[in-house]
């Protein structure tokens, strides 16, 4: 159980960070701004919808992003009647990734090298996190990344699918006021259990001209385990210098 509350947790922190939510509009342009976005997203195709959506995130600016560091807390519960608070901080640098959460019951910590993964849980076993969630726009146009239609149950929403080279997939929502991705839901396995996630952003903040998850909403489900968490970034750095002995397990 030990390990399953890790992999929950690990997931849940890592996979939400790159969301990202509508900034508001005025009042008398909304209704030009929704007509233009519908019209829009009725004609083009999954490709050139998730091309306006990597656009939406800071085009060049996130594609190009070189190192990011997320620091802040969140309220966990696996019930409404137990909810705790994690600190955790995570670090990206290219392919490279550093995650530690810190929670009452589990102290987790996991890096990728960019060529080994090294976990504090042991036999803990995860899908490479920058192939879940919005870390996989940049990647729409590289060589056995898949863009398609969402599912036909999920065809009533305006949105696309990603798919890595490895067959993990992320469904991206998009709000047709802004063409932004307002939620995500993705489903994988680790070691042998079916995953899903899905989150929701509430709030987010402009980074060196990329915009940055700053509060956001997660959901994780595994086996009859279901994971609340609300996420809250007190600090966030976008391409800092970050030393390469800061992915090496210690």
């Amino acid at each position: 159980m030990k390990k399953l509350a890790a992999s929950a947790f690990v997931l849940i922190f890592a996979v939400g960070v790159f969301a990202q939510k509508e900034e508001k509009t005025k009042p008398n342009e909304k209704d030009k701004m929704v007509m233009a976005t519908a019209t829009v997203l009725k004609s083009v195709t999954p490709l050139e919808l998730a091309k306006a959506a990597l656009a939406a995130h800071g085009g060049d600016k996130f594609k190009n992003m070189k190192t990011l560091v997320v620091i802040g807390t969140a309220d966990v519960s696996g019930s409404p009647s137990m909810t705790f608070p994690a600190p955790f901080v995570m670090t990206y640098a290219g392919d490279k990734y550093r995650l530690e959460i810190s929670t009452p019951f589990v102290q987790f910590k996991q890096i990728y090298d960019g060529q080994q993964t090294y976990s504090s849980a042991g036999e803990v076993s995860l899908p490479p996190i920058n192939r879940l969630g919005l870390p996989l726009l940049p990647k729409i146009e590289e060589k056995d990344f898949t863009v398609s239609a969402l599912p036909e149950a999920k065809k009533k929403k305006a949105g696309f699918r990603i798919t890595s080279p490895e067959g993990f997939y992320t469904d991206f929502f998009i709000d047709e006021k802004t063409g932004q991705v307002k939620s995500y839901e993705a489903s994988y396995e680790v070691s042998g259990r079916t995953v899903t996630t899905a989150v929701e952003i509430d709030k987010i903040r402009e980074v060196e001209g990329v915009k940055v998850p700053e509060r956001y909403a997660q959901r994780f489900e595994t086996n009859g385990l279901t994971i609340y968490a609300n996420f809250k970034a007190k600090e966030i750095t976008v391409n800092s210098i970050i030393n390469d002995d800061v992915f090496v397990m210690k």
